[in-house]
């Protein structure tokens, strides 16, 4: 298997492939104003297996589109939203978040948690902001530092895997920059890192290692992962992801 498709077997059988909770997904909602609006359009974009999206289904009047390019993550959303009566509201789209296939205006709100980083936040906004109808809301999840200064080596790790991780300050002026109102904003919570995510994914490690006969690729994916739950264990206290809620300005 290549890097791809061992992070897909790796990731695949987990609620969340990134840190988040339902209690969180339910917080932004109440921040953007939705509540009570009926027959509403949203796209998540890079749902994963679809945490986000049964929340958004469930808790709003509204029809979903959840978009991710890697359509095993699709297919098991899909036998979710069948368990859980949501056919009728969740619709599915294997596409690239560069390159969607989305008529301008076409959207109340676009979700996003935990997956701008894979074409970066300045980029994904603007490519994004197109959909959107006048004063529509952007919701996104996004690494965020929690003070101004950082150990070391939490620092330089985060700045090679992401450069564009930043303050909360430094987002928000990125979304005003870029045709954007902040609406709202807060940090992620450690169990939606290490209860929602880390653990889970922690608990798969042995049955992943032998499925893929102990490879050494498979080995440094285990690797790489433990790493950042060590960094993260160690220094929670200063990033985390950073919620942000935000209205479309007038062009």
């Amino acid at each position: 298997m290549d890097d791809l498709s061992l992070l897909v077997d790796l990731h695949r059988e987990g609620q969340r492939q990134g840190p988040g909770g339902d209690d969180e997904t339910r917080l932004a909602i109440t921040l953007s104003g939705l509540s009570g609006r009926t027959d509403l359009k949203i796209a998540d974009i890079g749902c994963g297996t679809g945490a986000s999206t049964l929340v958004l289904a469930k808790a709003l009047d509204a029809s979903v589109t959840a978009v991710d390019f890697l359509s095993d993550f699709l297919h098991d959303l899909e036998i979710a939203a069948e368990r859980q009566n949501l056919t009728k509201r969740i619709e599915t789209l294997a596409a690239s978040m560069d390159a969607l296939p989305f008529a301008e205006h076409s959207f109340d709100a676009i979700w996003s948690e935990g997956a701008i980083y894979n074409i970066g936040f300045a980029n994904g906004i603007k490519a994004w902001r197109r959909f959107l109808k006048p004063d529509g809301i952007l919701a996104v999840s996004e690494l965020t530092w929690l003070t101004q200064a950082r150990p070391a080596e939490l620092e330089q790790h985060w700045n090679r895997e992401y450069p564009e991780v930043d303050t909360a300050s430094a987002k928000m002026a990125v979304l005003e920059d870029n045709g954007f109102s902040p609406m709202g904003y807060f940090a992620l919570p450690k169990q939606c890192w290490l209860e929602n995510y880390h653990r889970p994914m922690q608990a798969r490690f042995a049955a992943f290692l032998e499925r893929n006969d102990n490879s050494e690729a498979a080995a440094a994916i285990v690797a790489a992962e433990e790493h950042e739950i060590a960094l993260y264990e160690q220094h929670s206290a200063f990033v985390s992801y950073g919620y942000y809620v935000a209205r479309r300005t007038a062009d």
